[in-house]
């Protein structure tokens, strides 16, 4: 899962903004450090938030070769966390649901998968049959 970052310079150094989740902003005193911050900046905004009925939206890949854009992927496990999230709500479905749909025990169970987790293939399997439409291959740029 990679997201856009727009980079602007300035007289002491550079500060970049996400341009598919508002707010989520850094900077740096050189490229290097700016493309590291950027990455972090990224998995920091999108890890669990308070509220787990906010929906990030996806990235787009029409802003790929645009001038000045940083392209920043997204740590796999916290990736697969904002897919299940996004794909979960815009279903209408509960935790509980899904974790019922997935075979789990209990909830909790299924609440640490929306969360930083690193699952199964027999769980990202399960999670496919439910969701046939999730794009995996979002979990491996």
């Amino acid at each position: 899962m990679n997201y856009h970052f727009k980079m602007h310079e300035e007289k002491n150094g550079y500060w970049a903004e996400c341009l598919e989740l508002d707010g989520c902003v850094t900077q740096g005193d050189n490229l290097e450090e700016l493309y590291k911050n950027c990455k972090e900046a990224l998995n920091l905004f999108l890890e669990e938030p308070n509220d787990s009925q906010i929906i990030f939206p996806l990235p787009t890949d029409s802003l790929d070769n645009e001038k000045n854009i940083i392209k920043t992927s997204v740590d796999p496990k916290i990736a697969l966390a904002v897919l299940l999230r996004n794909y979960r709500l815009n279903s209408n479905m509960t935790q509980k649901q899904i974790a019922e749909m997935l075979g789990m025990k209990n909830i909790y169970s299924y609440q640490r998968l929306e969360k930083k987790s690193n699952p199964t293939l027999t769980i990202i399997n399960k999670i496919h049959t439910i969701f046939p439409e999730i794009k995996l291959n979002y979990l491996f740029q």
